[in-house]
């Protein structure tokens, strides 16, 4: 039977994580769509979409990925993914935005509740907090989807509310 996974693994990060998972899915002759992988904290989160060959079951994939060193104490789900397996027009990136500064609660909260006026899409996001001297420094990066007639006054919005939290912010139109 053949379809589509949704495989999730949250676990300690290691070397060689990405390349042992990804090795292992090849070998079952598994195609690999939408994947994500972060580090947070010690830890790593990589999801990926795959459409699973004929004769290879969800058990299966499981079984086979837990059987690896790495992925020993994961929390490890092969699950059917319902949805489409391939992106619509609101998963296409328009703009790439970094903002930094000092830790500001509220900042993704304020700036996500702001962008479905515009249309707006969040593609991708990932924010980090930095040690540094003063404290923890703030690192917010957003790919979005914003339909062209509304682009400029989305990312003076954008820019306008890391403002008032003394926050920088960079964007850049893409393609």
């Amino acid at each position: 039977m053949s379809g589509t996974a949704l495989i999730s693994i949250i676990c300690e990060d290691h070397s060689g994580l990405i390349a042992e998972v990804t090795g292992r899915l090849f070998d079952l002759g598994v195609n690999l769509g939408d994947t994500t992988f972060a580090v947070l904290g010690g830890g790593a989160e990589f999801t990926l979409v795959a459409k699973l060959p004929q004769g290879i079951s969800l058990n299966e994939v499981e079984k086979e990925l837990r059987s690896l060193p790495l992925l020993k104490e994961a929390k490890l789900t092969v699950a059917a993914f319902q949805y489409r397996e391939s992106h619509d027009e609101q998963a296409h990136i328009t703009h790439r935005i970094e903002i930094t500064g000092d830790d500001s609660p509220g900042l993704v909260a304020r700036l996500s509740e702001a962008l479905p006026k515009f249309g707006a899409n969040i593609v991708r996001l990932n924010s980090e907090s930095i040690p540094s001297e003063s404290g923890a420094r703030f690192l917010l990066r957003m790919a979005l989807s914003v339909p062209t007639a509304k682009a400029a006054s989305c990312m003076a919005t954008i820019a306008n509310t890391a403002s008032q939290l003394n926050l920088k912010c960079h964007w850049q139109q893409v393609g």
